[in-house]
Order: structure tokens, then sequence, then C-alpha cells
């Protein structure tokens, strides 16, 4: 299976969730199948694991809740000390976990969705390949117009988002670096998808009955 020589998944999980009432990375995914004991969270380790050296989740106070998800499937835990701070600051928290790791590459993803398609992260790993070799800093997957998650970064990006300023969104560093990120087309709904209150989750569980 394809690999990206020293890359790390990283899970962005620490937020409150406050609109959904519960923590979005316990929610069951899939809602019905072989493996009803799989969440948002596992099922994202366990799609970023065969592509990747190791798999961060960046957590927050939800620490102890996450913690023995985080351990029974295999990954490693990465505690942002300010949450609070919004999602830029666990972005940070988990490149500045990957460096210090000795990886220089990274699969970064959300944890509030079901992970992506099992064509989408070859056709990303590839994408990546190629890029690099053309001085490309990132790979970023592409539907129906939105740009989405997992995205796929290199050392040099993974330098930009650590030494950016406190305020600075990742939609900022990647509106400034547009030239150096490659776009992938994928076929893949769940790219794009956010999952944020009961609601959204009830529409996904009625996507997905057969």
């Amino acid at each position: 299976m394809a690999r990206t020589r020293s890359c790390c998944g990283v899970i962005l999980a620490a937020g409150e969730s406050t609109r959904m009432g519960s923590d979005k990375a316990l929610l069951p995914w899939p809602p019905q199948g072989a493996l009803p004991q799989e969440t948002f969270l596992s099922a994202a380790i366990r799609s970023l694991e065969p592509f990747n050296d190791l798999v961060l989740v960046v957590v927050g106070k939800n620490e102890s809740t996450l913690a023995p998800v985080v351990y029974a499937c295999g990954a490693s835990l990465v505690r942002n000390p300010d949450p609070e701070r919004g999602q830029f600051s666990s972005l940070q928290t988990g490149l500045r976990a990957v460096l210090n790791r000795g990886r220089d590459a990274a699969m970064v993803t959300l944890v509030d969705r079901p992970p992506v398609s099992s064509s989408t992260i070859p056709k990303l790993l590839a994408a990546f390949e190629a890029a690099t070799a053309q001085r490309k800093l990132a790979v970023i997957p592409e539907y129906g117009g939105k740009h989405g998650h997992p995205i796929l970064i290199g050392r040099e990006m993974i330098e930009v988002f650590l030494k950016a300023p406190t305020g600075t969104t990742a939609r900022d560093v990647e509106h400034q670096y547009a030239e150096g990120i490659e776009y992938v087309p994928v076929d893949d709904p769940f790219i794009t998808l956010n999952v944020n209150t009961p609601e959204d989750y009830a529409v996904l569980i009625a996507g997905k009955a057969v």
C-alpha cells in the first residue's frame, strides 16, 4: 500500500462541540454496521494509519475522554494547552509535534466528519509526490468547487503555518500561498462535509441509509 515517507497523520479533535452537545469525535460511524463500536475518531485514525508513519490526535479539555480511543487505535495523543485560541492553534500544536517526531510531511484532517473514501487518499498521495517534485508546498482536495480535507503539506508549508502570527487562519495561509498549492479534484463529498449539530448528523445518517 502506498505510503509517503516520513509523513505523519494529524487529526484535529480539540473542539468542545458546543453545538453538537456531545463530543463529535465519539459519534458512531458507521451508525449501523459490522463495527458499531467505531466512531468518527477511530474511523479517522484507521483511515490514515496505512498511509502514514504514525497518527497524532490533537486534543484539548477532552483529553481524558478521547485518550482511550486514541490509544486503542494505536495512535498518539498531543494536547493543545490552549484550545480556546481556536482550531489554528490545534493545527500548530499538531504540526509542531510532527517535526518533533522527526517527520517532514503531514496529512491533516478534522474529526467532525466520516473518513474519506478508500480511493481518495491514494489519489492525494500520488498528487503530493508529483507536486513535491514540482516544488509545490501542499495538496488540497476539491469537490464541487469547494476545498476540503485531508490536506497534505510538506516541511516548507509546515514551517509557514508554525511561523504564522496570532490571529491567522488556515484559510489566510492558503490564500497567501495559493500558487504553491496543488488542488486535486476528487469524487468524494466527505472531504467538504462538516457535522456540527445533531441535525447535521441526522441528515448524514439518513443519507447513508440503504
